[in-house]
């Protein structure tokens, strides 16, 4: 009797799973676009606040509670995504799981020193197509590099 296939933990689950995002982003002095970058928790790269979704909440909803819990920022989410992007996370048994990303922009109104995950991530506010040289996922680096609060 053969035994079934039993997945690596290296080995990525086929379905990717739905994860919202938010996209901070204020006008400068100047008048010019930035938008704000925070560190992951385990890997310190940079990031936009991001999270799974809530039970008896809307995708945007979703992310702008990320960005507040993430980034401590509040502000005006949009209704729709700006676009998406998709990446592996590896979750707390090893395993990687394919995720896929809807991105939220989010005019800052507010930026809060206490939040719930300050003292975790550190927090840098970018001009967009600088910011999309930090992060490393390919889609993420086209959705900062082309980000345009007119285009809303």
């Amino acid at each position: 009797m053969r035994k079934p296939h039993q997945p690596s933990s290296r080995e990525p689950d086929r379905e990717p799973r739905a994860q919202f995002a938010a996209l901070p982003w204020r006008l400068d002095p100047g008048g010019h676009v930035e938008v704000l970058l925070i560190t992951s928790r385990e890997t310190h790269r940079w990031v936009i606040p991001k999270g799974w979704p809530m039970k008896g909440k809307k995708a945007a909803r979703c992310a702008a509670r990320e960005a507040f819990e993430e980034a401590g920022v509040l502000g005006q989410v949009a209704k729709r995504p700006s676009g998406d992007y998709a990446y592996e996370k590896r979750l707390k048994n090893g395993r990687l799981q394919k995720v896929r990303v809807q991105v939220f922009p989010l005019r800052v109104d507010y930026e809060a020193q206490s939040f719930p995950e300050a003292g975790q991530r550190e927090r840098l506010w970018l001009p967009a197509a600088e910011a999309a040289r930090k992060v490393d996922e390919p889609e993420l680096m086209v959705l900062l590099a082309t980000f345009s609060p007119q285009a809303r």
